[in-house]
């Protein structure tokens, strides 16, 4: 920007009706004056032009928002628990904004890959994840490099889910029990296997656990997702599985698969008459689940941030969509922005303790 107070005799380098306030100024005041006004004005209008360049640099003015469809990434195959309550919500969000919600699968990297590209999004509400347990709470502090810091770089929504997970094995299993299965686990000295839906996913953790109390000789085979895993364990390739209670329960009423215990220290409400895995085998601290939450960019306006939890919240809480998540053991809840803020610190700190007790470390 050209100095106008030393340029006074370039016409090119003044504001429009320079001339005329510096004439004014001449006459009335005499050039002291006038060197002094010059000065103000040529302050005033560095000054509005730096706030223009802000202002400019900032996500457009929320008012209109949404004008075009959101992306909604979901960060593992279709078919699991993220999946599922990304698409049901999503479709009631396309109703409640009148846009769009295009729900898109990006699996990889145990959650990550997916993550990374909403922390790396324009911070203007049109690209959003509905993210799970894995990439929030466990693979940002246990594989290496994951490229983000989800308490710095993400910004919580809502919370729009929390899915206990189920020990399920195949139908034909030679165990109907949890009873059964822990007998067979003590006992057998054949190698079995366990699938999650990726290294570092809340299920994989379980298996992990389940390895330290009661068999050693047990065999992680990650996915890249629930969907691929159900797959494989309906099919025989692997013993059991830690599937969210939400993908299971289906295959269980069709007779694919077995769900012999449930994976927190309290019953289901969906299935009561299933037991814990807690119940059956003491470990006190057997509490697994897969909870599925709306995040966006950290910088994303307080404004679009308080429509989308206030949207989030009134969609899990109509009666359909509510008896068709509690029917299939989703546990709802209206939390806040910051009591959503502070159950993700909890789930951290959960699972950065059960990683120190079986001395995991990142494949």
């Amino acid at each position: 920007m050209a100095n106008w107070a030393t340029t006074a005799n370039d016409a090119s380098a003044r504001p429009a009706g320079w001339s005329v306030i510096f004439f004014t100024n001449l006459q009335r005041e005499g050039a002291g004056r006038m060197a002094i006004d010059i000065g103000k004005r040529q302050f005033s209008v560095a000054a509005a032009f730096a706030i223009a360049i802000t202002v400019a640099a900032q996500p457009a003015l929320p008012d209109s928002y949404p004008s075009r469809p959101i992306h909604l990434i979901v960060n593992y195959v279709p078919g699991g628990t993220g999946d599922i309550i990304a698409r049901l919500i999503g479709a009631r969000l396309t109703e409640e904004l009148g846009q769009s919600v295009v729900v898109e699968n990006r699996p990889g990297a145990g959650g990550t890959l997916g993550a990374r590209v909403v922390v790396n999004a324009d911070p203007d509400g049109y690209m959003l994840t509905v993210a799970q347990t894995p990439e929030i709470a466990i693979n940002p502090y246990f594989m290496k490099a994951v490229g983000y810091d989800p308490q710095k770089d993400l910004q919580p929504i809502a919370l729009s889910g929390v899915v206990p997970l189920a020990l399920a094995v195949p139908a034909n299993a030679p165990y109907s029990t949890i009873g059964e299965f822990i007998a067979f686990l003590r006992s057998t000295d054949k190698p079995l296997t366990f699938a999650s839906g990726g290294v570092g996913s809340s299920g994989h953790l379980a298996g992990e656990l389940l390895k330290l109390k009661l068999n050693n000789k047990l065999t992680h085979v990650p996915y890249k997702g629930a969907g691929q895993a159900l797959t494989d364990l309906v099919g025989g390739q692997v013993d059991f599985y830690f599937p969210g209670l939400i993908a299971a329960m289906p295959m269980m009423r069709a007779g694919k698969l077995k769900i012999l215990a449930i994976a927190t220290t309290k019953r289901s409400p969906a299935a009561p008459d299933i037991p814990t895995v807690a119940e059956a085998t003491g470990i006190s601290n057997f509490d697994f689940t897969l909870w599925a939450g709306f995040f966006g960019p950290r910088a994303l306006p307080a404004e679009i941030t308080a429509r989308l939890h206030t949207a989030v919240n009134k969609i899990i809480f109509e009666p359909d969509i509510k008896a068709r998540l509690q029917d299939n053991g989703v546990e709802i809840s209206a939390l806040s922005i910051d009591q959503f803020s502070e159950f993700v610190q909890g789930e951290i700190e959960k699972y950065q303790s059960i990683i120190r007790e079986t001395g995991l470390k990142s494949e």
